[in-house]
């Protein structure tokens, strides 16, 4: 059901320069599936990354926060679908680092050199013992398995790729994602891995990785519930031959940011697209705000208003929701008598209510395409934001209501 989104083939997606991939079966939730994937870097490789800001935020995620702030460097990346490990204290926290332990052991590194992550059921103990097994037994594959691997209710594997020449040198960029659902992150159940073989200063991967962050997966909402696992991850492996990047406004620099940008947005807007029951991809661009803060505001509200995803499910040209979710956003000072709206290149509406010109056959004809843009003009500064969602269907409901079963 997803929209407008097809699963990429491993000849589609470049090998990084200074990535292993694995992927092994450890039964945690269904037998005879691919549900853990072992990342192995080269000692080279800078590791950068966002996470949840749900307080209740799992297990893994605050191994990841710790093993980072070491500052050992990462020689490995664990990822486990199946269980979330999220809402299992001290004991989950045990059982991610045994497994860092494990794939230490396994590859002769250090514990605190390995990030774990982990997506599936939250509130049930994580059987790491399979796990540890399991990792004894893993086999090499290329990325578009990876990106299988890493699925639960996903229904395409979301994959994304980009390939520049700087200064002569190739520089590929290539990432992967999952995600579906209690999709709304707000970073710094999502993850997304992005790896490229250009060579990036640690400092500056780490100010790259949350300003693209904000510019992506901090960007889309399915329904609005941010994770406990949410986690995004760059590496660059520093592979490519290319002078190390480490000022943000050089050529070189702008090139290679541009490209992690792009894989970042196509990999975010995926989740979306394949959002659960999803049959329609929305953009909702806000202009003229005063702040990007305030832009945004509105531009989450819209998308999370269970009256207006149901009525892009329907489609069903009930704007007013539109305007009644811009009202709703806590923007005191709003001045209505401003704002115009438009469907794709439809004005809806202007001067506090419905446009002159607008006739409801515009408007259902809009609201019957598969993808659709809700432009917003506040006519209040010079800020604007972008925020992408989907509709609210009945497959949501049973999808969700049939989770655990």
């Amino acid at each position: 059901m997803a929209v407008n989104l097809t699963a990429k083939s491993a000849k589609e997606l470049p090998v990084i320069d200074g990535i292993q991939i694995y992927v092994g079966q450890a039964g945690i939730k269904y037998e005879n599936k691919n549900d853990i994937t072992l990342m192995v870097l080269a000692p080279s490789a800078q590791v950068a990354g966002v996470f949840t800001r749900n307080r209740f935020c799992a297990a893994p995620v605050h191994v990841c926060k710790e093993h980072l702030q070491a500052k050992q460097g990462v020689r490995a990346i664990i990822i486990n679908t199946g269980n979330a490990n999220a809402g299992t204290g001290q004991h989950g926290r045990d059982d991610a680092k045994n497994i860092c332990t494990a794939v230490a052991q396994q590859i002769c590194c250090d514990a605190n050199q390995v990030l774990p992550f982990s997506t599936g059921v939250i509130l049930e103990p994580l059987p790491a013992s399979k796990i540890i097994t399991a990792l004894s037994k893993v086999k090499p594959v290329h990325w578009d398995v990876a990106a299988s691997a890493i699925m639960t209710t996903d229904t395409v594997p979301k994959a994304a790729t980009r390939q520049i020449t700087v200064d002569g040198k190739k520089i590929s960029v290539t990432g992967i994602a999952k995600g579906a659902g209690m999709i709304r992150p707000n970073m710094a159940t999502m993850l997304s891995f992005i790896a490229t073989d250009a060579d990036i200063e640690a400092e500056t991967l780490s100010r790259w990785v949350k300003e693209i962050a904000d510019k992506s997966f901090n960007c889309v909402t399915v329904d609005g519930d941010t994770s406990t696992n949410d986690s995004f991850i760059i590496i660059a492996t520093g592979k490519s031959g290319l002078q190390q990047i480490n000022d943000d406004n050089t050529e070189q620099a702008i090139a290679v940011k541009n490209a992690l940008s792009e894989v970042a947005l196509e990999l975010a807007t995926a989740i979306v697209r394949d959002g659960e029951g999803a049959t329609k991809f929305i953009t909702i661009q806000v202009n003229a705000a005063k702040t990007q803060e305030e832009a945004r505001k509105i531009g989450y509200t819209i998308a999370h208003s269970p009256l207006v995803k149901t009525a892009f499910f329907a489609s069903d040209a009930n704007l007013g929701r539109l305007l009644c979710a811009i009202g709703n956003s806590g923007i005191e000072d709003l001045d209505t008598d401003k704002i115009a709206m438009f469907l794709d290149n439809v004005l809806v509406a202007e001067n506090g209510g419905r446009a002159e010109l607008y006739k409801e056959e515009d408007g259902a004809r809009i609201m019957k395409k598969e993808e659709i843009t809700v432009r917003v003009e506040l006519q209040r500064g010079n800020e604007r934001a972008s925020i992408y969602t989907c509709d609210l269907s009945h497959d949501y409901v049973s999808i969700n209501a049939d989770y655990r079963s």
